[in-house]
């Protein structure tokens, strides 16, 4: 399995203060390194370099590279640059190296996708990327270069017809979904909090893809608190039997940890232990539909300690079919070097506890239900395109 990572991914870095703090991505490597996994004989962790120019224009526009470029020399980017790019907000700040940092985490991800397009590995993770809310022309949600979507369009630049394309974060994909919105050979599905409550506000039943693609985005809108057994539940509700008629040639997931009941951002009640459910059903999906070709990112997550490295961990472990037991105990080593870093304590196991009991959907439709009726109203919408029935299938 090919693993994208060096040091030089934490200089992605808005400030001190700025809720995606490059800390997560460094404490995730270093509990890996612990764990043995980026020595596992299934492992081969690779740095990466510049972003390939070429690559980049395939999803992003030159007006948008060109102003990313040019904040990189500039102590402040103008009114104008910053209403046009999105660059230069409270949730977007200029940083140094900004087109540099964010051309890196694209560039891991576009190296991830030749890794299989190539036929050298089946499995790829960048845990350092993820970006799903940056747009063709805009920065937006934390996000500036959208690697996923980079990827993406590497697959179908392969050759292949038809690529899914999951999205984990507890925000809608909607950066991802946008630039695929007419496109019947990409299938996006996004499972998120509801955006009336939540950023980036959109991703609701009814948006399902435009006129050429109709059907080739779903939404799956969840209420806030939505805890493990209403997430799994809706996932369970949608996405097997869409993806099974869809039949896609290669899985791409963005793994946003951040509907974790920790999370400062967001109001879903998930765990860690939901979150490694979900990404063994990922990996189910990729062995059943396209002999294990799956490439993940990592995405949205501000519990820089507790949440985000024991997640995107039990990722690169499950990717790699190196499964980390949830009762584990995280190495010793890892603890004193968060102690260190931050001056509290660590979690001491993998585990939130969750069991991952949840009700199938084949046990029924509750109308009472938030939750259920969010689900039915995705079913609706969606179902009757792949040849489905909302209530049975």
């Amino acid at each position: 399995m090919y693993v994208v990572w060096d040091e030089s991914f934490t200089e992605y870095d808005f400030g001190p203060a700025h809720p995606m703090h490059p800390l997560r991505l460094d404490l995730t490597a270093k509990l890996a390194i612990d764990f043995g996994l980026f020595d596992h004989p299934r492992i081969h962790v690779q740095a990466v370099g510049a972003a390939d120019e070429t690559e980049l224009g395939k999803v992003h526009s030159s007006g948008y590279v060109d102003a990313v470029k040019a904040a990189e020399g500039v102590r402040a980017v103008d009114a104008i640059t910053t209403a046009t790019y999105g660059i230069g907000t409270e949730d977007v700040p200029r940083f140094d190296h900004i087109h540099e940092a964010s051309g890196r985490i694209f560039q891991g991800s576009i190296e991830a996708a030749r890794a299989i397009s190539s036929g050298r590995y089946d499995r790829a993770v960048n845990f350092c990327g993820g970006m799903h809310h940056a747009m063709a022309g805009k920065a937006s949600g934390f996000c500036v270069y959208n690697d996923a979507a980079g990827a993406i369009r590497h697959f179908l630049d392969s050759g292949l017809e038809r690529v899914l394309y999951i999205d984990l974060d507890a925000h809608h994909g909607d950066g991802t979904e946008s630039l695929f919105w007419d496109d019947p050979r990409v299938l996006t599905i996004s499972i998120h909090e509801n955006g009336r409550f939540l950023f980036p506000g959109t991703g609701f039943p009814n948006d399902i893809g435009g006129l050429r693609a109709a059907a080739s985005a779903v939404n799956i809108p969840l209420p806030p608190r939505a805890d493990d057994s209403d997430w799994l539940r809706a996932l369970d509700a949608v996405v097997p039997a869409v993806v099974r008629e869809f039949a896609p040639q290669v899985v791409v997931s963005q793994h946003g940890c951040d509907g974790h009941r920790q999370d400062p951002l967001t109001h879903l009640r998930l765990s860690v232990d939901a979150m490694r459910v979900a990404t063994m059903w990922v990996r189910d999906l990729a062995e059943q539909h396209c002999e294990g070709k799956w490439l993940a990112t990592g995405g949205g997550g501000y519990a820089i300690v507790d949440v985000v490295p024991r997640a995107w961990v039990n990722l690169v472990a499950i990717a790699a079919g190196a499964d980390i037991g949830p009762w584990e105990s995280v190495p010793e080593r890892w603890q004193r070097h968060v102690l260190d870093r931050v001056g509290r304590p660590a979690p001491e196991i993998m585990t939130d506890g969750y069991d991952g009991e949840f009700r199938p959907w084949s046990q029924g439709f509750d109308p009472e239900s938030d939750l259920d009726r969010s689900v039915m109203s995705t079913r609706k919408n969606v179902f009757p395109f792949y040849g489905l029935d909302a209530y049975y299938d």
